[in-house]
C-alpha cells in the first residue's frame, strides 16, 4: 500500500522484501551515530525490522521509503505517536522521522519526505503539532528540520548524548 508520493519518492508499508536494505542501514556506523550511537547486529536489526510488517493505526508510522527512479529502499520516514514521560500518546500530536541510508544522503531526500509528512500530518490527519529530537552534533539534520520550518523548543543535556528539541505547529 503506497501511502504519500512526492516528485521522487514514495512511502508503503514495510515489505519482507526490504529487510536487507533496512538491515544494512541498521548495522552501518554513520547511519547509527546519531541514532542510537552505535550500529546494530544483523540480528537485531531484523528483531526491530519485523514488528514495521504490521500496518500501524492512523498511519502514523515509519514507512519504507522508496526511491522512485531505482524503484530502490533508502530509507524510513514518516510521523508516529508522540508519547507523554508516562508512555501514552499525546492526542493531536505526532513525532517526525527521517531516516535515509548514507549512499542516498545531501540528495534532499529527508527534506522532500519531511514536508510531504508535515503536509499529511497537518492536512490528511489533523494533526496539530509535530515535534522530533535531534542528537547534539548532528549538524545536517539540524539543517533540515529547520528549513522545514521547525523551532527549537528547548535543549537537553545528558551524561552520553545531548539532544535538541523542535516542534512545528499547524497554523
Amino acid at each position: 500500500m503506497i501511502l504519500l508520493e512526492t516528485e521522487r519518492l514514495l512511502f508503503r508499508q514495510q515489505e519482507l522484501r526490504d529487510i536487507d536494505a533496512y538491515c544494512a542501514m541498521e548495522m552501518d556506523p554513520d547511519v547509527r551515530r546519531y541514532v542510537g550511537g552505535k550500529p546494530r547486529t544483523r540480528e537485531e536489526a531484523e528483531n526491530r525490522f519485523l514488528p514495521g510488517l504490521v500496518r500501524a493505526p492512523n498511519n502514523l508510522a515509519m514507512w519504507a521509503t522508496i526511491y522512485k527512479p531505482e524503484n530502490k529502499y533508502v530509507g524510513r520516514c514518516g510521523i508516529y505517536p508522540h508519547f507523554d514521560k508516562d508512555g501514552s500518546p499525546i492526542a493531536g500530536e505526532a513525532s517526525l522521522g527521517l531516516y535515509i541510508a548514507k549512499p542516498y544522503w545531501s540528495r534532499g531526500f529527508a527534506t522532500e519526505a519531511g514536508r510531504a509528512f508535515i503536509e499529511f500530518g497537518f492536512n490528511k490527519l489533523d494533526i496539530q503539532r509535530i515535534v522530533t529530537s535531534i542528537q547534539a552534533g548532528n549538524d545536517a539534520s539540524i539543517r533540515v528540520i529547520e528549513k522545514l520550518g521547525f523551532t527549537q523548543e528547548y535543549f537537553e543535556q545528558g551524561e552520553y548524548r545531548s539532544f535538541y528539541h523542535y516542534e512545528i505547529k499547524k497554523t
